[in-house]
């Protein structure tokens, strides 16, 4: 791409984004950085613990440079030896967690529940707490803009199991008041609704269509064009638009199954198979539309189930089954406007009460959390981030053991740490490596999961004008680099005011779920390509990506890149969404908890070593982590 060409889209502009020196980042009080010298003493301030506050660090984040290093040596090329061990601390915890996402956390919440006064030590390898559940801050015109950068929403909290709406509730959280804070008529208001995007690298030209086209269904927005006039701008031939109607409108059923039968015969058959099959679609323009929708299973409609592609995904082609599917109980608004960051900053602080002033979950949003509190030596709970675990094993026969040792390492050093009790709250995958002592079954067992690959990417604008004059809120772009895009939930809540002026600044949230499709893979392959893919990408490759697609996006807006973008941070997750086993090709097993499912087998208990995590439960849920925690520190008991 020629100079010209990056001037034009701003990439050469100062703005909240660099990570700089290894991913670091520059902090938002002092983003616009010209030059090394004052990156290095940023990071030296940063490790003298004086500015030192994640949150805020912009660029590359989520699994950051410095966070994986360590285990990919340990599970990749089998290294044992880190050197000389030291013993940090004195005495014994009581607990130690591996892991402090919202799992570790809830697992540390519930065991202080029962003892109040244990000794317990959180370890994570990144250099923030919450695992998923990230926070992403943005500095502009003076004031601070909150998005998420991972784990997103509530989701039908009234349905929570008791465990988890006990927590919630002993974290203050009330979750109608969290609903009434999304606006839900914001889109109408505005007239925002949704939009297919053709980008001119793919179809020849720059056109953006207001239909909706799946994934973006739970959004409360406006109503956009009927089929008839979407399919009429689409930039295809007579003959995949004709096909495109066909599959937008039919409303006969084309299955010819007794209804008791439908359901197993759509998790059964993927989504592109459904399509050839029962709706004749043949053209390849009609599929490259569709191709990239599959999103969070990071896998094409190849390796898609029909019954996730109708009923989960809002893909096109219900009307030719007869089946109802799933449908959503509670609207799509229990959310944060930092996600549910702001329930693991609640845990923490609840946990180290002098880590961050208040008392209310309203009041988390706003609260600056003092990291340098997080690990005391005198505290009864300590967070330690930068902190890669390496081993985990009892200290002789694990049935007879009185205590784990768990081994770490952190800026090169390693560390020994030992505990009654250990929870494993990171991933399935390290587990076997981390652990050689567990029974062969088990370690197969874990190591089988492969997660979704996932790359959520925030974009601070100065004003969302352009969005506002072509009327939507969000889009797909099948092809381009962030299948989708959208304006941020409108959430106002904690003094984080949700701009209903498109001249004031404004979070653009977008995501890609890395996958290699129609080459004959495996979903698992898919995403095994799709990982490696999101690792080997640098940031200035997704900067130019993300500055061209906006660009293609809002061509027909008042739009400008270089003028408008004010900060991006990137939040990369190489192993995202658990693996539920669920997959296209998978056997029907039973329910989650079926003995038979790897995941069940992979969280059995081990001396006095428990499994909590998302990954555990087959599930990526905010609930599935918290009950997860919940077992792993019942089995302790």
């Amino acid at each position: 791409m020629s100079k010209y060409a990056d001037r034009d889209l701003g990439i050469e502009r100062a703005i909240s984004r660099r990570d700089i020196l290894h991913g670091f980042g520059a902090l938002a009080a002092a983003s616009f950085v010209p030059g090394a010298a004052l990156a290095d003493d940023v990071l030296a301030a940063e490790k003298a613990g004086r500015l030192y506050y994640p949150p805020s660090l912009t660029g590359l984040r989520g699994n950051h440079n410095g966070s994986f290093e360590v285990a990919h040596k340990l599970a990749r090329e089998g290294k044992r030896d880190w050197g000389p061990v030291t013993q940090p601390d004195d005495g014994i915890y009581d607990l130690v967690v591996v892991g402090a996402g919202l799992s570790g956390l809830a697992a540390a919440h519930f065991y202080l529940q029962d003892k109040p006064k244990a000794r317990v030590l959180l370890l994570d390898n990144h250099d923030d707490f919450g695992g998923h559940a990230k926070r992403n801050e943005f500095g502009v015109d003076g004031q601070t803009v909150v998005g998420f950068g991972g784990s997103q929403s509530l989701e039908e909290p009234s349905f929570y199991p008791d465990i988890v709406k006990s927590l919630l509730k002993d974290l203050g959280i009330d979750v109608n008041r969290l609903g009434d804070a999304y606006d839900q008529s914001f889109y109408k208001r505005h007239g925002l609704a949704a939009g297919i995007h053709f980008d001119k690298e793919n179809w020849g030209l720059d056109r953006l269509v207001r239909f909706e086209l799946g994934p973006l269904q739970y959004l409360p927005l406006a109503t956009g064009a009927t089929p008839d006039e979407a399919v009429a701008q689409m930039p295809m031939s007579a003959t995949a638009r004709s096909e495109f109607l066909r599959l937008l409108t039919t409303d006969k059923n084309q299955l010819g199954l007794p209804e008791d039968e439908e359901e197993e015969y759509l998790y059964g058959i993927s989504y592109r198979e459904f399509l050839e099959r029962h709706l004749d679609i043949r053209e390849p323009e009609v599929f490259a539309v569709l191709q990239d929708l599959a999103l969070d299973f990071a896998g094409g409609i190849e390796v898609l189930t029909t019954d996730n592609a109708l009923n989960w995904l809002g893909l096109p082609g219900a009307g030719a089954t007869g089946y109802a599917g799933y449908q959503d109980d509670e609207p799509y608004i229990y959310h944060f406007p930092d996600g549910n960051a702001s329930v693991a900053r609640l845990l923490v602080r609840k946990m180290i009460p002098g880590v961050a002033a208040g008392s209310t979950f309203e009041d988390i949003l706003g609260a600056r959390f003092d990291y340098n509190r997080l690990d005391v030596p005198e505290a009864p709970v300590r967070l330690r981030l930068n902190s890669t675990v390496v081993r985990v094993s009892h200290d002789g026969n694990p049935r007879k053991a009185k205590q784990v040792n768990i081994d770490y390492v952190r800026d090169g050093q390693a560390y020994r740490v030992r505990a009654k009790h250990c929870v494993m709250a990171c991933y399935n995958a390290i587990i076997p490596s981390l652990c050689p002592e567990l029974p062969k079954g088990q370690r197969e067992a874990l190591a089988m999961p492969v997660k979704s690959p996932i790359l959520y990417t925030n974009v601070l604008l100065r004003n969302w004008r352009a969005w506002k004059e072509l009327g939507i809120g969000g889009a797909v772009s099948s092809g381009s680099y962030h299948p989708k895009m959208m304006l941020d939930f409108p959430v106002s809540f904690g003094g984080q005011d949700y701009p209903d002026d498109p001249d004031e600044p404004i979070v653009v949230h977008m995501e890609r779920f890395p996958h290699r499709n129609n080459e004959g893979h495996s979903v698992r392959e898919q995403r095994r390509l799709g990982r490696h893919e999101l690792l080997a990408t640098s940031f200035e490759t997704m900067e130019r990506n993300i500055r061209h697609q906006l660009t293609g996006l809002l061509s027909g807006g008042d739009f400008d890149p270089a003028r408008d973008i004010a900060g991006i941070t990137v939040n990369r997750w190489a192993h995202g969404y658990s693996d539920g086993f669920w997959d296209f090709g998978d056997p029907w097993l039973g329910g989650t908890d079926d003995e038979r499912r790897p995941h069940v087998r992979g969280r059995k208990p081990f001396g006095r070593i428990a499994v909590a995590n998302s990954d555990a439960g087959g599930s990526a849920m905010f609930e599935s982590a918290v009950m997860q925690a919940h077992r792993a520190i019942e089995e302790l008991s």
